[in-house]
């Protein structure tokens, strides 16, 4: 009777623990700073060969909890089920809990870098497959400085929609991307309104990539019924009603980089 106890036991402990590496929904990890955690919303998928973590714009916050669901309208945020559905583990990495906003300017820092390192650290041990960064609008910012910074060991590809092209706003324009030695995706809507996010300055950002292995631009024409701010999630700069198709062009590129 005592064996089958410690039999049922250890049972038990193993169904405690075995779910906890593969549980989809929002994790807090600890961002380095004292109390301070980063909010990821995770999604395996068990088919996957690449993991993609996800760096939205604005402000990079998760908008209002519901169910358990961040309500952040970001592209990539809305879009995260998109990525999911192509056959990739997905991660969206949201804004560290003690930080008001994630301007460009704090964007380009090494605090904010090692914010990355460490998702993607958490992304390995989680999945164990190669990592991408998908950034959009100042989530581009982003993912280019990680991608100088951490370099091809940690980042085996990159993808920028909706690029911050300003040079005066750290975008990724006065970012050193000649240095970047991995693929790299660079995706813009034809009809982008943003100041900051012009594209056929975009278009030009493939001439700078002169070590990356392979590169390509992709224009995107669909949408419909932009709304809001121009440089907004709404707007054609967030790829509105067109969300299908720029994932799939974005996925299928990841899945054999060509030019």
């Amino acid at each position: 009777m005592k064996r089958r106890h410690i039999i049922l036991g250890l049972f038990a402990a193993f169904v405690f623990v075995a779910p906890a590496g593969a549980a989809d929904g929002l994790v807090n990890i600890d961002a380095g700073r004292k109390g301070a955690t980063i909010p990821l919303y995770v999604l395996g998928n068990h088919s996957a060969k690449k993991t993609l973590i996800l760096l939205p714009g604005g402000g990079g916050d998760t908008g209002k909890i519901t169910l358990g669901q961040p309500g952040s309208n970001n592209f990539l945020a809305r879009s995260r089920e998109l990525f999911q559905a192509q056959g990739f583990n997905v991660i969206v990495m949201f804004r560290a809990s003690d930080l008001d906003d994630l301007d460009t300017e704090y964007r380009v820092t090494k605090p904010h870098i090692n914010e990355i390192e460490r998702v993607i650290k958490f992304a390995k041990q989680e999945f164990k497959k190669p990592v991408w960064l998908i950034g959009t609008s100042r989530g581009t910012v982003s993912a280019t400085a990680a991608s100088i910074a951490l370099g091809p060991s940690a980042i085996n590809g990159l993808v920028l929609t909706s690029s911050v092209t300003d040079f005066s706003r750290n975008g990724i324009g006065s970012q050193a991307i000649d240095m970047l030695k991995i693929p790299v995706l660079v995706v813009h809507h034809h009809n982008d309104q943003c100041r900051i996010c012009v594209p056929s300055e975009a278009a030009k950002v493939i001439d700078h990539l002169t070590s990356a292995p392979v590169k390509k631009f992709i224009e995107i024409e669909g949408g419909s019924n932009p709304t809001g701010d121009p440089c907004g999630a709404s707007h054609w700069h967030g790829y509105i009603n067109a969300e299908d198709e720029t994932v799939k062009s974005i996925t299928d590129w990841i899945k054999h980089p060509s030019k």
